[in-house]
């Protein structure tokens, strides 16, 4: 006991998929594809259709490249697993242990199979934060004073600094510079969009193409932890292994995305140029354009003073 405080949770702990970050950016975006739906009754014609594919798809690239930076799924791995509930206890329960890796931080979910044991609610989610900005150690240190269950401490322990799995560090540095190519990603989204809005699309489409890139770039640099022995996580004789998950597929999908955008731009505009004008809404009246006077009035008097 602690003054008085059994040193477990007492109360469920849900297993967060989405955090405040995350719902905050989506409703940002949200609201900027809701307020082009209102606007877009006014687009007459065909061009309604294009101005709504060329936003959502824009907009759908966006939102991708901030939500992911706070996403903790970039790997994960669960395991179905008998094991010991408490420290200096016996006693074993049934669950379901999920580790769930992002860019920032590492969460340890412990879900009971079936949720009531040993008189608690097994439901537990815990996130271990490693940014330049946070001391995971002393998260751990935390985990240990609140009197986490034994699943995840054992499970967060392999990630401190002074484990001899030795991966901490190699995941925040990959972590980190993913993050910082993201960023870099984003602020490429942005001018690829303002030199969609001017007559100069074919930088619109190499801008598009430098987008997949830093976000294909991203990926490689996650992926690097890969190549070093990753530390076996046990639970009696089943094992926890991780893969790469929703958030880091959906950044690769997206890359690719960027790239066949903007090579489909680049070639339209050397082989198909009045096409990409009228697909982003620039093409030019030919009618007002090369319209011709077919009647001149002269008043003779003015001509013959001027002679």
């Amino acid at each position: 006991l602690f003054d008085g405080v059994y040193p477990f949770y007492p109360q469920k702990r849900k297993a967060a998929v989405f955090d405040i970050s995350t719902i905050i950016v989506i409703v940002v975006f949200l609201t900027f594809a809701c307020s082009f739906l209102l606007i877009i009754p006014g687009i007459r014609g065909r061009a309604r259709l294009y101005w709504t594919l060329r936003v959502l798809l824009s907009l759908a690239v966006g939102v991708v490249i901030v939500v992911v930076q706070f996403t903790g799924d970039w790997e994960t791995g669960w395991v179905k697993a008998n094991t010991s509930y408490k420290s200096f206890s016996h006693a074993l329960v049934n669950v379901d242990i999920g580790l769930h890796i992002g860019l920032a931080g590492v969460n340890v979910t412990l879900m009971g199979n079936p949720v009531n044991q040993l008189n608690e609610t097994i439901n537990y989610n815990e996130h271990f934060a490693w940014s330049f900005d946070t001391d995971y150690d002393h998260s751990y240190s935390e985990g240990l004073e609140k009197g986490l269950p034994s699943p995840i401490l054992y499970v967060a322990e392999k990630f401190t600094t002074q484990s001899a799995c030795g991966v901490h560090r190699q995941y925040r540095i990959s972590g980190h510079y993913a993050s910082a190519t993201l960023w870099v990603a984003f602020c490429t989204w942005l001018i690829s969009n303002m030199l969609f809005s001017m007559p100069v699309l074919v930088y619109g489409g190499y801008m598009l193409l430098v987008t997949g890139a830093f976000m294909i770039f991203s990926l490689l640099s996650f992926s690097t932890v890969r190549n070093s022995p990753m530390c076996p996580i046990q639970f009696g004789t089943a094992a926890l292994h991780t893969d790469y998950g929703g958030s880091f597929w959906l950044t690769l999908a997206i890359g690719l995305l960027c790239f066949v955008a903007g090579i489909t731009v680049v070639a339209l505009h050397y082989f198909n140029l009045d096409l990409l004008k009228t697909f982003f809404d620039l093409r030019e009246d030919n009618e007002e354009e090369y319209q011709e006077m077919t009647e001149v009035y002269i008043n003779p008097h003015f001509v013959n003073k001027g002679l």
